[in-house]
This record gives structure tokens, sequence and C-alpha cells, in this order.
């Protein structure tokens, strides 16, 4: 499997908006956040650093436009996976699980990137960030307690559990290897059974 993980943040506006963010996203992988310069940027993006602000007008607006836009891209991954699964609550956590594993081996370097640097956004950003997270959240929350509200989840603790399930599955990013000896699909499918696990599931 390709490794696309600094390829996927949508531009803010045309092409060279998106060779300034795989160029950062390589550098804020790499160096953080605060060691990366606009400079480095540009020399990775083959520009001159005051071509960058012809696409952002700071570094601090390039980090929240990755952050912003990768939590909107898992978003909208995880809510197809949800219309494409079954009605009951078993089916809709199996495939939001998977749904969010895979995305997390497909799109590492800006997962580990959104999980290192939230505290490096600006207070606008941070609030963005932040109430995209509680959506994400939300997502395996409804879930999780309409299963236990019908007898089909065990768990007494349904909020932490979806916390579980999901810091489970984002930390996927920081281990997972496209030449490893297991597939996207393989360890979707493993941990879709450890979050049925983790919620007492009735199977």
């Amino acid at each position: 499997m390709p490794d696309t993980a600094t390829r996927r943040v949508r531009p803010a506006t045309g092409g060279g908006s998106q060779v300034v963010l795989d160029a950062a996203v390589q550098n804020f992988q790499a160096r953080g956040y605060h060691g990366t310069s606009i400079r480095d940027i540009a020399r990775d993006a083959g520009m001159t650093p005051a071509s960058i602000y012809h696409h952002f007008p700071s570094k601090q607006r390039i980090l929240q436009h990755i952050m912003e836009a990768v939590m909107k891209d898992v978003i909208a991954a995880t809510n197809a996976a949800l219309l494409q699964s079954g009605n009951s609550p078993t089916e809709q956590l199996d495939a939001l699980v998977q749904a969010w594993v895979l995305f997390h081996t497909q799109r590492r370097a800006e997962a580990l990137i959104g999980a290192s640097e939230i505290r490096s956004l600006d207070d606008v950003g941070h609030r963005i960030v932040v109430a995209l997270r509680d959506q994400q959240e939300q997502m395996f929350r409804v879930i999780i307690d309409r299963g236990v509200a019908e007898g089909v989840f065990a768990t007494a603790h349904p909020h932490e559990a979806a916390r579980a399930i999901i810091n489970m599955g984002s930390s996927i990013a920081g281990w997972y290897r496209p030449d490893g000896d297991l597939s996207p699909e393989d360890i979707a499918r493993r941990y879709a059974d450890l979050a049925l696990g983790t919620v007492g599931a009735q199977r």
C-alpha cells in the first residue's frame, strides 16, 4: 500500500497551496511545529519564503489548515462508513471503528501532527479543532449509548469506553508501517473486535 500520509491535505486554493501543505506536513512531523520555520517549508516546497505568504498568511494558518482538514476528512470517512453499515449498534460500532482505524493507517503523518501539535494552535484554531474532535467523539458516544440502552452493550462506563476506543485506534498512526505483517484491513477488523469487547457487546 503506498504511503499517502503527506499527500492528502486538501489545498486552501490551488496547486501551489498543496505543495506548501505537503512540505509543511513533512517538516512538522520531522521537526515539530516550533522547530520548523517558514524557510524550511519554502525550501522543501521549492519556493521562496515570500511566496509562501501568497498561499497562507502565517505558519500558524498552515498548521490550522492541516489539522482542520484532516479532522473534516476523518469525520466524512466515518460518516460514510456508518451510512453503509447495518442499523444495530454492534454493526455500526464495527463499521465506525474499522473506518477510524483505516484512516489512521492512511493518514499517519497528519494524525501524528494532530495528536502532538494541538497545543501549538492559537485560540481560534484550537476552538475549531476541538469542536471537530468533539463531533467525532460524539459519533462513538451515540452508538455506544444506544447499545447500552438496548441491552446489547454491557459496559458500565460508556463514555470512557468511547474515549478508550478512539485512543486505541488513533495510536495506530504511531506504529503502523505499510510493509508490516498485517494489512490495514486486517488491523481494522482486529481493532473492531477489540472495540466490541471493550463495550461488552453481546455476540
